[in-house]
């Protein structure tokens, strides 16, 4: 992901993705709580694994760019499927 479109369809992505995940919880208050908790462990466990891939990286001896693709790759992966179930309705 050393390209900075890459960068720049993720930013895009995770935008759309909040959006349409923010107004599909305006349509179900009663199940936005639920929806909103999945959503939180969903980001922590990207997050999470991809601060450990970082730091494979980092002691694998990687060049700067292959440690923010490490850490950003299980960010990516998630907001791509979250964008494709959004399309799938």
């Amino acid at each position: 992901m050393t390209n900075p479109a890459a960068y720049a369809l993720f930013a895009w992505q995770a935008g759309w993705v909040f959006t349409l995940r923010s107004l599909q919880l305006t349509t179900d208050p009663a199940g936005a709580s639920a929806a909103l908790a999945a959503m939180v462990a969903e980001k922590q466990k990207a997050f999470a694994e991809g601060a450990f891939a970082a730091g494979r990286a980092v002691l694998a001896g990687a060049r700067p760019d292959l440690v923010a693709e490490a850490a950003l790759r299980p960010s990516r992966r998630r907001v791509a499927a979250n964008m494709r179930a959004l399309r799938k309705g």
